[in-house]
């Protein structure tokens, strides 16, 4: 069943909002439960992160009805892909090196950050790209 695209856009903002917090502060914390939220939109979808919760219960019945829709695996395998970057990001800030946690961030903010201000889904555009190598590997 096809989602709101309006929903992953709105949670990349969120995220982008809290990534940026986690570089200015260095908090691993913060970075900890942004961490949770990928983790638990990409094991559910993104309806069933945090910032899904909040757009769908918050946010959605505030606008219009959706125009556009897409599939929930793109946004989902892009949840993953953040996952795996705040992961590192977690490493890097807690344990060290720091440098690494940076880096990390840095770049799943930069992701976020592209899908909240253009609706530019880098974590989507590498799910259709992995889908058509391996539509051609078979």
């Amino acid at each position: 069943m096809d989602i709101d695209a309006r929903g992953p856009r709105f949670g990349a903002a969120v995220t982008t909002v809290v990534l940026a917090v986690v570089l200015i502060t260095g908090s691993p914390w913060l970075l900890a439960w942004q961490t949770l939220a990928f983790a638990l939109g990409a094991a559910g979808g993104p309806g069933r992160s945090p910032y899904g919760w909040v757009f769908r219960r918050l946010v959605r019945p505030r606008l219009g009805p959706p125009v556009a829709f897409e599939a929930p695996e793109p946004p989902r395998f892009a949840q993953a892909v953040g996952l795996l970057f705040a992961g590192l990001g977690l490493v890097g800030l807690a344990l060290r090196p720091e440098w690494l946690g940076l880096a990390a961030t840095g770049a799943a903010l930069a992701a976020a950050f592209l899908n909240a201000a253009f609706g530019y889904c880098l974590g989507c555009e590498m799910y259709l790209l992995v889908r058509r190598v391996a539509v051609r590997v078979e």
